[in-house]
């Protein structure tokens, strides 16, 4: 018998869920099809009934060192806090030149030139986030990452300012899909 894998997380959009759908913005390439509410679950989606579904698994830290993975685990917060009534879903897809590029040569756009971990230390705890990979998969992915944000309403603006500062990166310019999904959970 084949165990679940527990790092997979399917984000099912439709008719019900725990979070309702307050905007969906196309940053950058397509929109996804509007949905009034979103479930996100452990494991793999059900097999019909909703307007779209992404799926990633949850993974090591890819581009930070030691030190800054013992940065982000000493400040991070758990997600699903009760205060934490408000999030967001940023799937993104990279472009073919991120990953042309070798592991260290994105790490060097991720930390070194972008600041990506620094950028984000500053507004944690307030913001809890996973990340979840897309390529992993076997199945093809319409985008590489999905990123599950939540804070509470009180946070908003500094979610903004945390997204702002994200996008004015260098690493940014490797983006070619990304939507902006704003959720109320309810």
């Amino acid at each position: 018998m084949l165990q679940q894998n527990t790092r997979l997380f399917s984000f099912v959009a439709g008719k019900s869920g725990r979070w309702q759908i307050t905007q969906s913005t196309a940053v950058v390439g397509e929109p996804l099809p509007p949905a009034a509410r979103l479930e996100i679950i452990e494991g793999p989606p059900p097999a019909a009934g909703s307007v779209w579904t992404l799926s990633g698994v949850t993974s090591n830290e890819r581009y930070v060192n030691r030190e800054e993975k013992i940065q982000l685990v000493g400040k991070q917060a758990s997600l699903g806090r009760p205060q934490a009534t408000h999030g967001a879903v940023i799937p993104i897809r990279k472009n073919a030149r991120w990953w042309g590029l070798t592991q260290q040569e994105r790490r060097e756009i991720f930390e070194e030139r972008s600041h990506h971990t620094a950028i984000g230390l500053k507004y944690l705890p307030a913001i809890a986030r996973r990340l979840h990979h897309c390529r992993d998969l076997a199945i093809p992915q319409s985008f590489d990452f999905i990123t599950l944000f939540d804070f509470a309403k009180a946070d908003s603006n500094a979610f903004d300012d945390l997204l702002a500062a994200l996008r004015t990166t260098e690493e940014w310019k490797y983006i070619d899909r990304e939507v902006d999904i704003r959720m109320i959970k309810e």
